[in-house]
């Protein structure tokens, strides 16, 4: 008598945009990725004031987060070619946003009720509740603990972090106890450790960074120039890291533009 042969589980997928959006095109065969859902709860932040729960933010980190510990990408990752946006506009007494990944609308909605939705995206907010001004040069640093928190601190990193600091604070001392000064001691010690474990990573310096600036300010075009400058001079092959501290702050600046406008 013949054993029928087991069938074997369907092989698991990456959850793509159109997975979770409603949208069509290249975008919607793109896995997403940890560092787009990053730059998407920065937007949110700069114009909500936080990430609301079921806004296009929510539902892409945590198909990032699946994604990512499925291995269909990787930490830093960014999958999005133009950007994301989270737009406000003002009609009949109503505050209208309107949220947007390479140019896709994925959500629409207003202060008192949805407008429209995708799949998964039910955003609402109250008429009492107040959105947030542009991203601040504090949170651009908390954002690299999530697009490169797993990154060991190294000498560009600290030097980044500390142009940052400078254009947050207005000092040109780093301030004892500060952010600059845990990067410089992170970098310090990660250059005599022999294991990659005992290494400290940015998310241990940055995840609290807008506390320990003691006073803040808006990322401009002109403070990501100055924090990328610090960056590329102080690594060996004269490169930045694609989702550290200087495009965290280029992201920010960019985004800061586009609220403006």
């Amino acid at each position: 008598m013949s054993q029928q042969q087991p069938r074997k589980p369907e092989e698991e997928e990456a959850i793509k945009y159109g997975d979770v959006f409603d949208v069509q095109g290249k975008l919607a065969e793109k896995p997403v990725a940890p560092k787009d859902a990053a730059m998407m709860q920065m937007a949110e932040n700069a114009l909500l004031g936080e990430t609301k729960k079921g806004c296009a933010a929510a539902a892409m980190v945590s198909a990032a987060m699946k994604n990512e510990k499925a291995r269909f990408v990787g930490h830093e990752d960014v999958n999005v070619d133009s950007g994301v946006t989270v737009e406000e506009t003002q009609l009949a007494g109503k505050r209208i946003i309107t949220e947007s990944i390479d140019n896709e609308v994925i959500g629409q909605y207003s202060q008192a009720a949805p407008l429209t939705s995708g799949p998964y995206l039910s955003c609402e907010q109250s008429e009492e509740e107040g959105g947030g001004g542009p991203i601040t040069i504090g949170e651009a640093l908390e954002a690299t603990a999530l697009t490169a928190g797993n990154k060991p601190v190294e000498w560009s990193d600290a030097a980044a972090i500390q142009a940052a600091e400078v254009r947050a604070t207005g000092r040109t001392s780093i301030m004892p106890g500060g952010v600059a000064a845990a990067a410089q001691s992170a970098a310090t010690l990660n250059a005599r450790a022999s294991r990659e474990e005992e290494k400290t990573k940015l998310c241990d310096v940055l995840s609290n960074a807008t506390e320990r600036l003691g006073s803040d300010k808006a990322a401009t075009r002109r403070d990501a120039e100055g924090v990328a400058v610090a960056e590329l001079r102080n690594d060996p092959t004269l490169t930045t890291h694609p989702a550290g501290v200087s495009a965290s702050v280029t992201a920010a600046a960019r985004l800061n533009d586009q609220i403006s406008k």
